[in-house]
């Protein structure tokens, strides 16, 4: 006896709910990104095949340019707040509250302390003005720059109870002296270890 054998239909997927998901999570996702500020001071970093990612969080980036000039940051805006905190202990600037809670969403900066509040109170295109931020003094007789790193460490070990790790991101242009000069800052402060920020490159290039 013959099978009989089933008509064959065509098979459809209704493709709605999907696409409306697809479009809330895109929405989401725009929403809540945060866009990436431009580097107050751009620099071409050296070449290199080693892929060492650095830390998230509890970190300093000392970023040096062009003739030596020198910006920094840190990670956190507690620790910025904090580190702003002990930096007018000394400087006495008297930095008012609303100046520490501008302060806490500035990644980096490159001027003297008493310029900061200028620094602070511009908008972030006016601040990433090319020539506007000399870059902070690290010189024997005003050597701004160690005190930032001191009092950073100070602020990581007071709010999170651990060492701050520091990065150096130096123009691959820029002569070693310059570079040597924030290294041997931080030998004074007994920080022998640290990263270098290079670009990758192939290992046959």
């Amino acid at each position: 006896m013959a099978k009989v054998k089933m008509a064959k239909k065509s098979t459809s997927i209704d493709m709605t709910a999907m696409c409306d998901v697809a479009f809330l999570l895109l929405t989401f996702f725009i929403l809540t990104a945060t866009a990436k500020q431009p580097e107050a001071l751009p620099v071409d970093t050296p070449n290199s095949t080693v892929q060492t990612k650095l830390p998230d969080s509890d970190l300093a980036t000392i970023i040096i340019g062009e003739n030596g000039k020198v910006f920094y940051g840190v990670t956190g805006r507690d620790v910025r707040v904090k580190t702003l905190e002990y930096m007018d202990e000394k400087y006495k600037v008297g930095f008012s509250d609303a100046d520490k809670q501008k302060f806490a969403l500035i990644e980096n900066f490159g001027v003297p302390i008493q310029n900061l509040k200028q620094i602070i109170n511009m908008t972030s295109s006016e601040r990433n003005q090319k020539g506007l931020q000399p870059g902070i003094p690290k010189d024997s007789t005003d050597n701004q720059l160690a005190d930032w790193i001191l009092n950073s460490r100070k602020a990581i070990r007071d709010l999170h109870d651990k060492d701050l790790n520091i990065a150096i991101k130096g123009d691959a242009k820029e002569e070693y002296p310059q570079i040597k000069k924030v290294m041997d800052i931080l030998q004074e402060q007994k920080v022998n270890s640290f990263n270098l920020v290079t670009g990758l490159r192939g290992k046959d290039f």
